[in-house]
């Protein structure tokens, strides 16, 4: 489905009259947080009636789940903020000429996981992240299967709530030299991944304890506190990360390139996000277990 656009001039206009102060922002997150479960709902309703598998350009999968959580999303947030422009993995191609205006907008996974989506394993995501000025600042991830949100806000802390129950405030974990934990891929990996944790492994005396999970729950682990460190040493795009990025920052944690310098988006004209590492203590220098 094409991208929903907005006159460019009105994009701006928006951005610069955008009422971004931390209420306004926490409506806006728990508005989000209703569309990312309704939108979970109509995944699951696919995922258990059965589904058709399609491949895209880039080879990797489509399903009607993910058409269905587009639509559903791309509806609902332009009822939401009629004035700010969407971006979603299953949106028409934009060059950078055209999104270069936008400080503010919508940036959307509507199905993370497709891979998982089809072997059946429960581990994909909802996604809906608002970039300002080429950061993160609210984040919104449901996880259907579960049927657990994880959200967050700038300047709001993070929050994880199970079953539409009452939400928990969640923090990363410090250093403290026990065994680290490292979270990974369930669908990725790589040879540069391989050479990292063997670096890694031989400077921590503890051990390390290794963590495989699809999509974006990689980042939950570490949000959450139940991981360190989850380096992402392979190819990702900016809707995979966005909305995860929010909640990392908002419970205390790091994401950053692997020059440990920060994360932004809508800089340049391709939308693949460089690797980077995802933790939740700034002590060590992560980038060092790097093959030179």
């Amino acid at each position: 489905m094409p991208l929903l656009m907005r006159n460019p001039q009105k994009d701006i206009t928006m951005s610069h009259s955008l009422d971004l102060d931390t209420n306004n922002l926490e409506r806006l997150c728990h508005e989000c947080v209703d569309i990312a479960r309704d939108a979970g709902i109509a995944i699951l309703t696919i995922y258990n009636q059965g589904f058709t598998v399609e491949e895209k350009e880039d080879k990797s999968p489509l399903t009607d789940a993910d058409l269905a959580s587009h639509n559903l999303i791309l509806k609902r947030l332009s009822e939401l903020t009629p004035d700010i422009p969407i971006l979603s993995e299953e949106s028409a191609k934009l060059s950078f000429e055209e999104r270069a205006s936008w400080q503010t907008y919508w940036l959307v996974d509507p199905l993370d996981g497709t891979r998982e989506f089809v072997k059946r394993n429960g581990e994909f995501t909802v996604n809906i992240a608002l970039i300002h000025q080429h950061q993160s600042i609210i984040g919104v991830i449901n996880v259907p299967v579960l049927d657990v949100d994880y959200y967050a806000w700038q300047n709001g802390g993070c929050y994880k709530a199970e079953k539409k129950g009452v939400a928990e405030k969640i923090s990363v974990k410090k250093l403290d030299g026990s065994q680290l934990c490292v979270a990974g891929s369930r669908s990725h990996g790589s040879e540069m991944m391989q050479k990292y944790m063997k670096k890694l492994n031989a400077d921590n005396k503890a051990g390390i304890e290794t963590l495989s999970m699809g999509s974006s729950l990689k980042f939950r682990l570490v949000a959450e506190g139940r991981a360190d460190l989850y380096p992402r040493l392979g190819l990702t795009s900016e809707w995979d990360t966005a909305a995860a990025h929010c909640i990392v920052e908002q419970a205390g944690g790091y994401i950053s390139k692997t020059d440990m310098t920060p994360l932004k988006y809508n800089t340049k004209d391709s939308l693949l996000n460089p690797f980077f590492f995802v933790f939740g203590d700034n002590s060590r220098d992560w980038s060092q277990y790097l093959e030179d």
